[in-house]
């Protein structure tokens, strides 16, 4: 193993020796609190890889040397979603203390729970996470075996089904994450509904995804063949696409507010009222700022886009916000218009955070950090 993915998987083993330590504490001590921790960082890591599936099948559609610079980060992130399938155990057996659906007689007592209980139900709730998984993971596993077949030697044949498959699993991705954030996230209030929640929860996790991948690039930047295809140009591009990322994120996020502050309707507008009162708009203000008003005017710099260690210190900030974002859309649902922070949050995003970073670092090391025979890269590498 390369010595800074060495470094990166050591730290990232640590990190997660000591997040489990505190998360098994936590069983002991509360374990109501260790699954509702545990699931705001259970969503935001498997965003992150689905994010990374997400841009590596965008860049096999469009082109652009850009994604081959950093395909193999992508395809590493992809490749950590069979842990995260494991990943979703708790999850599962602690169904019945998330989610109010899932308790015995919520369907009879509550009208609206018991008209969606055709689709909100615990079997097909789990059935649909297996789907899920099974289409993620087929999905990455294809790509990774194609990219990895055509380091051999160009392969037109590999490269029409790179990119055939891209088009329909982009499609097949866009309709399995707006169940999942639906399953997920949303139905821990069945009682609210939003068309465009699915949508916000894809925008983010690509953001996530792509701020991650640029803040790791640059801090393997000492590998010669990254530092070769890393060139100005190349991270001017990266930088520009993190900025249309984030800018896409902000639309569908103020999209959505817009229209439900604007709509005042009562089965509407509680959703935002449980997150900004009793201490949960202080940080709905802290994620507006440092999610979007702050890093739109820096990354409008084209010095920082050109620079890949200051790109990377934008993109880190991006990364620990979007945690903070989800931790927002999350956390009001079990303690509404007031501000809750457990221990066992910041141990759950360390423990889950720690072993993922740790199986990204190995795909990483399994194969060379810059694809081999790509037309893109032609002109760089």
């Amino acid at each position: 193993m390369r010595g800074g993915l060495e470094r990166l998987r050591g730290r990232a083993i640590r990190a997660a020796v000591v997040g489990v330590a505190a998360c098994a504490l936590g069983a002991l001590l509360d374990p109501g609190q260790l699954l509702r921790s545990y699931l705001v960082a259970y969503v935001f890591w498997t965003g992150c890889a689905l994010g990374c599936l997400a841009v590596l099948m965008i860049n096999y559609v469009t082109g652009g040397a850009w994604g081959a610079a950093i395909r193999r980060l992508l395809e590493a992130g992809a490749g950590t979603l069979p842990l995260l399938a494991l990943g979703f155990v708790p999850l599962a057996a602690g169904v019945g203390h998330l989610y109010a659906w899932a308790r015995p007689g919520a369907v009879a007592d509550d009208p609206q729970i018991a008209h969606v209980h055709l689709f909100l139900n615990v079997p097909f709730f789990l059935a649909r996470a297996v789907l899920y998984f099974a289409a993620w993971i087929a999905v990455a596993r294809a790509l990774r075996r194609w990219s990895l077949g055509r380091d051999a030697g160009p392969d037109p044949a590999l490269e029409r089904r790179l990119e055939l498959l891209s088009r329909g699993g982009l499609v097949l991705l866009g309709l399995t994450m707006t169940f999942a954030a639906i399953d997920w996230m949303m139905s821990l209030e069945p009682h609210w509904a939003s068309t465009i929640y699915g949508v916000i929860f894809m925008g983010g996790s690509v953001l996530t995804a792509f701020a991650l991948v640029l803040t790791v690039a640059a801090a393997l930047g000492d590998d010669p063949d990254l530092a070769r295809v890393l060139t100005p140009h190349t991270v001017h591009d990266l930088g520009n696409l993190l900025l249309a990322f984030l800018m896409l994120w902000a639309y569908f996020s103020y999209s959505q507010f817009l229209i439900v502050w604007a709509g005042n309707l009562p089965e509407e507008i509680p959703w935002y009222l449980a997150r900004t009162r009793g201490g949960w708009g202080w940080l709905a203000l802290v994620i507006v700022l440092f999610h979007f008003a702050l890093p739109f005017p820096v990354l409008l710099a084209r010095t920082v886009k050109r620079r890949a260690r200051t790109l990377a210190a934008v993109a880190g900030v991006l990364v620990a916000v979007r945690a903070l974002d989800v931790f927002w859309q999350i956390a009001p649902a079990f303690h509404p218009g007031e501000l809750a922070v457990h221990w066992l949050d910041p141990a759950a995003l360390l423990a889950v955070g720690g072993l993922w970073v740790a199986a990204f670092a190995r795909g990483l090391a399994a194969a060379p950090l810059v694809p081999r025979h790509d037309p893109a890269l032609e002109g760089i590498a």
